[in-house]
């Protein structure tokens, strides 16, 4: 697992029946009338709309990010259909980016609030919008794999490891020329290696 955030946690299932519970103990500590059926009444309420709530948030807004797939939701996006993370947006800029109106993953309308969009670009030229809390923690995670997935999906070279794109002037050190040139560390004046 690379990243993951829940969407929900079952702890919050507790708030409600812990301050009933406190609520109890104050009335019991001051000597007032204990109101055991509205206090056990409201704190088994409160847990019960608050757990279908965690149910729907893990199922609707939790995010998984695996060496093989993004999971936002219920969609399932493999890595290598991912092109490029998009950047930033950034916030001194007044013009909207391509991908903040693009749709969001998932099977919600749009991003989840208090979650922040992350743009993508699919290998089919499509814009699409991830997203998570921590999205930072997200976009640095896809990037690298994303890298990763396309390194991988790569042909690979002659040695049989999967080719992967040289940096600007990387090719000279690598000993690699281009046709019709004399590599710098060969020793030739009549063009017989030596």
């Amino acid at each position: 697992m690379l990243f993951a955030e829940p969407g929900a946690r079952w702890r919050s299932v507790a708030y409600g029946p812990v301050l009933c519970a406190i609520v109890l103990v104050l009335e019991l500590a001051t000597g007032a009338q204990p109101h055991w059926f509205a206090l056990i009444f409201c704190g088994s309420a409160i847990g019960g709309f608050v757990a279908l709530q965690v149910v729907a948030g893990q199922r609707h807004v939790s995010v998984e990010l695996t060496p093989e797939h993004l999971r936002q939701g219920t969609e399932i996006v493999p890595l290598p259909t991912i092109a490029a993370v998009l950047p930033e947006r950034d916030e001194d800029d007044w013009d909207d980016l391509d991908w903040e109106s693009a749709r969001a993953l998932g099977e919600l309308h749009g991003v989840p609030r208090r979650r922040t969009g992350i743009g993508l670009k699919l290998r089919d030229g499509a814009l699409v919008q991830a997203w998570a809390r921590n999205h930072r923690g997200l976009r640095a995670a896809l990037e690298t794999a994303v890298a990763d997935a396309a390194a991988e999906s790569a042909p690979p070279d002659s040695t049989g490891k999967p080719a992967v794109p040289a940096e600007p002037g990387e090719s000279a050190a690598r000993g690699a020329t281009a046709p019709g040139t004399v590599p710098a560390d060969d020793d030739r004046e009549d063009g017989v290696r030596r």
